[in-house]
């Protein structure tokens, strides 16, 4: 059993990308989705596509590089956890890298990167950051 598959997400992807592979599977599930989904509208993967297989489903990473192979993810880092939540207002979402990276936020408006949150003026839980 998965305690936490944020973790799991970041994991694998990091894995694939220090391996220099093209791709990455993992096991699917809506919120792993919608953080998938803030990395590629920001930049830092190809692409993915959702393959379902009766009630479970696999998603399919297409990771990025540039240049001679080098990766567009340089770094993954969960912030909050199972055992110690980070919740902050809109005006304390961290800024990762001065910008050049995002962290990707839980709010009540749904998943959100930190730049999106800011100018929705809604805070939430940090989940991970990603530079």
């Amino acid at each position: 059993m998965m305690t936490d598959p944020i973790a799991d997400l970041l994991t694998r992807v990091q894995t694939a990308v220090k391996a220099q592979h093209r791709k990455v599977d993992v096991p699917a599930s809506n919120l792993k989705v919608g953080i998938i989904d803030i990395l590629k509208k920001n930049g830092f993967i190809r692409n993915y596509r959702l393959y379902r297989q009766g009630q479970k489903g696999i998603l399919r990473v297409y990771l990025k590089y540039s240049g001679k192979n080098r990766p567009v993810i340089r770094g993954l880092k969960r912030v909050s956890k199972s055992s110690g939540r980070v919740y902050v207002p809109y005006s304390k979402l961290p800024k990762v890298l001065d910008g050049l990276g995002i962290a990707v936020v839980s709010t009540s408006s749904g998943l959100m990167s930190d730049q999106a949150a800011r100018e929705a003026k809604v805070g939430g839980e940090v989940l991970c950051t990603i530079w």
